[in-house]
C-alpha cells in the first residue's frame, strides 16, 4: 500500500478550485494500493468528517488561502513528519519556501505540482511575488519530482531552472451529467471564472456592452473591489447577466449546456480547469490569446488579443459550419487528454 499525503489545499470535499477538484478525482479513482491523507483548513468546514471516500482528512487551524496559506501548508508539513507518507503531494508553491528544512528530516518522496507562474499574477504586491518567485525556486530545487500543467510552465521550468518536469493537466468530464435538461431559449455566451484582472473580465464585459450578443457571466463580484467595481458597472445592461458563483455541477451543467459559445478571459495559471471542463462539451471558444490557451486548445479554437478584437470577433463571427467544427475539435481534444482517468492514472504512476 502506498501512503500519500496531499499537501495545500482548502480540502474535501472540495468546493473551491481547481486543486481541490484535482484532490477529489484522486481520492474518488484511486486505485486499491493507495491510501491517501489530505489536510484540510478547519475553517472551511463547519461538519468536520474523518474519512470521505476513503481518504483520511486531517483538519488544521488555519486558512488554505490568503498570507495563512503559508503557515498552513508548513503546519501540513510538519505534520507529515510524524505520518512518514510514502510520497507527499504538494499542490502549489506557498509552502515550498519550508522545503529545504523539511528534506532535512524526512524520507518521504515530494511531488510539488507548481500550478502557474504563481509570482507573475497581477494580484500580488511587489513583495508577495518576490516571496513566491523564492518559493517556486525551492519548490524546484528541493522537490523529487515537478508537476506541470501546461506544456508553456514545463518550458518555462526548464528555461529558468534547467529541470524536467512532468506535464499532467486537468480533468474536465466531472462536468458532464447525466441530466434530461430543457433547451434554452434563448442564445447566450457564457463566461465563468474568479473575477480578477488577469481574467480580463473588464475587456470581456466592455467588449459585450458595444455589441448585441448576450453574456451570462458566473463569477465571485463581492471578493474584490475589482469585482464590485465591475458589477456596478455592467449589471445594468439588458444583455449583460452577472450571476454569483454556482458550485453545484447539475445547475451549471444546465447553463454550459445551453450557452452559444464560452468565452475564456484566462492569461494565466497554465491549463485552466473551467476551459477543459468546457471543452468537454462540444461548444465553440473564443479564448484570450496566450500561449497556456494555446497549448489546451491545440491552437484549434478562436482567440483575440484585446477588448477592440473580442469586439470585432463578436462581431463577425465564423460560419455554423466553422463552429460547428471547432465545437467538435474542443470535443476531441478534451476526451483525448482532459479525462480524469488519464490524469489519475498518470500521477499514481509518479507515486
Amino acid at each position: 500500500m502506498t501512503k500519500v499525503a496531499i499537501v495545500g489545499i482548502v480540502g474535501l470535499p472540495a468546493s473551491y478550485g481547481g486543486f481541490e477538484s484535482l484532490a477529489e478525482n484522486l481520492v474518488c479513482n484511486k486505485s486499491d494500493n493507495i491510501s491517501y491523507t489530505v489536510f484540510c483548513s478547519a475553517g472551511n468546514y463547519p461538519e468536520k468528517i474523518d474519512y470521505y471516500n476513503g481518504a483520511k482528512l486531517k483538519y488544521l487551524p488555519l486558512s488554505a488561502n490568503g498570507i495563512q496559506s503559508v503557515p498552513y501548508d508548513i503546519l501540513s508539513l510538519i505534520e507529515c513528519l510524524k505520518l512518514k507518507p510514502d510520497t507527499i503531494l504538494i499542490l502549489g508553491v506557498s509552502g515550498c519556501i519550508f522545503l529545504p528544512i523539511f528534506k532535512m528530516f524526512s524520507h518521504s518522496r515530494v511531488i510539488t505540482n507548481i500550478d502557474g507562474i504563481e509570482w507573475k499574477r497581477e494580484k500580488w504586491n511587489w513583495l508577495a511575488k518576490k516571496f513566491l518567485k523564492l518559493s517556486e525556486f525551492f519548490a524546484v530545487k528541493f522537490s523529487d519530482v515537478i508537476v506541470t500543467d501546461n506544456q508553456a510552465i514545463t518550458d518555462y521550468v526548464k528555461q529558468e531552472y534547467g529541470a524536467l518536469s512532468s506535464t499532467i493537466a486537468y480533468g474536465g468530464d466531472h462536468a458532464i451529467r447525466n441530466l434530461d435538461i430543457k433547451q434554452s431559449k434563448y442564445e447566450y455566451a457564457l463566461g465563468l471564472c474568479r473575477i480578477e484582472p488577469e481574467n480580463n473580465v473588464d475587456k470581456i464585459l466592455e467588449a459585450f456592452s458595444k455589441v448585441n450578443e448576450r453574456i451570462k457571466f458566473i463569477g465571485n463580484w463581492n471578493s474584490s473591489d475589482y469585482g464590485k467595481n465591475l458589477k456596478l458597472k455592467y449589471e445594468d445592461y439588458n444583455n449583460i447577466e452577472l450571476l454569483d458563483p454556482i458550485y453545484d455541477l447539475d445547475s451549471l451543467y444546465e447553463i454550459r449546456k445551453n450557452c452559444k459559445f464560452y468565452v475564456h478571459g484566462h492569461s494565466a495559471g497554465g491549463t485552466n480547469p473551467s476551459l477543459v471542463e468546457m471543452m468537454h462539451f462540444g461548444i465553440p471558444i473564443l479564448a484570450f490569446d496566450c500561449v497556456f490557451n494555446r497549448y489546451t486548445t491545440e491552437d484549434k479554437a478562436l482567440y483575440f488579443a484585446n477588448e477592440s478584437d473580442l469586439v470585432a470577433k463578436l462581431n463577425g463571427y465564423p460560419n455554423e459550419a466553422r463552429l460547428n467544427e471547432m465545437a467538435l475539435a474542443m470535443q476531441e481534444i478534451a476526451a483525448e487528454k482532459y479525462t480524469w482517468v488519464n490524469v489519475v492514472r498518470k500521477y499514481e504512476g509518479l507515486f
